[in-house]
């Protein structure tokens, strides 16, 4: 005899399963390492600019570190960019079964594995989103390596983590600097209406609609999201309608 609890997990795990099938994000591309590539060469051969520190680089990934820039830790990562996800893979990998649970296939000489690297090769939904480029940016290393995967907030009583860099991470949560928090705030909104897997607190909702509103798109964040349509193939309404509003859609 099938219990009421039962019945009511096999009924949201159809759900689950049917929404992660409607997803409005990422069909295209499903290597990390070609989006990235892509990203570099295709959107920003123009523009290499570090989202948080706006630190520049050259088309190698060398960094030019501001004056006054100084990192706690990682220093062995503040030379080069990495790609950082806006929101980090953790927070959208923990809804899919290979990184909580593994996989019958994620096993090495070393046995069962589980986690990213086991999502990565088992789960074809998990590489999509890991590699939409709509949720990637370009950062000092070291930076992303302390962000981690922390969820945004305010930090009123916080220093700088970075000297002039006025990103702040403390207490297991980060602050972007003013100038990245309504890009960081659409691609936020964008994860969670394009992949039903995805879902953020009413809290994290609250404060993105906020940014969302306070800080509006400007030039090179239209210019970035057109180009990525255009080699993704799906659209960022979160950016595309407020940028053809202002008229910077090109």
């Amino acid at each position: 005899m099938v219990s009421c609890g039962d019945k009511d997990k096999a009924e949201r795990e159809k759900k689950s399963a049917r929404q992660a099938t409607e997803q409005r994000g990422n069909t295209r591309e499903d290597s990390f390492k070609a989006a990235k590539r892509a990203l570099g060469k295709r959107v920003y051969h123009d523009h290499r600019i570090t989202l948080y520190c706006r630190a520049s680089y050259d088309e190698n990934g060398a960094v030019i570190l501001p004056a006054g820039f100084k990192t706690p830790r990682h220093k062995a990562r503040v030379a080069r960019i990495e790609w950082e996800h806006a929101v980090p893979a953790e927070n959208f990998g923990r809804a899919f079964a290979e990184w909580r649970d593994g996989h019958p296939d994620c096993v090495d000489r070393r046995g069962p594995f589980k986690g990213r690297k086991c999502a990565e090769r088992t789960n074809r939904d998990y590489r999509l989103m890991q590699a939409d480029m709509y949720n990637l940016y370009p950062a000092v290393g070291a930076v992303n390596a302390m962000r981690e995967n922390y969820t945004y907030a305010m930090l009123p009583g916080a220093p700088s983590t970075f000297g002039s860099c006025a990103m702040k991470i403390a207490g297991g949560k980060a602050e972007p600097p003013e100038h990245a928090r309504g890009t960081i705030a659409r691609s936020t909104k964008y994860m969670a209406w394009a992949y039903p897997r995805f879902r953020i607190s009413r809290q994290q909702e609250q404060l993105m609609d906020a940014w969302d509103s306070m800080y509006p798109v400007d030039g090179w964040e239209c210019a970035r999201a057109s180009r990525i349509e255009a080699i993704q193939g799906n659209e960022n309404p979160m950016v595309k309608g407020k940028c053809q509003a202002l008229g910077l859609w090109q």
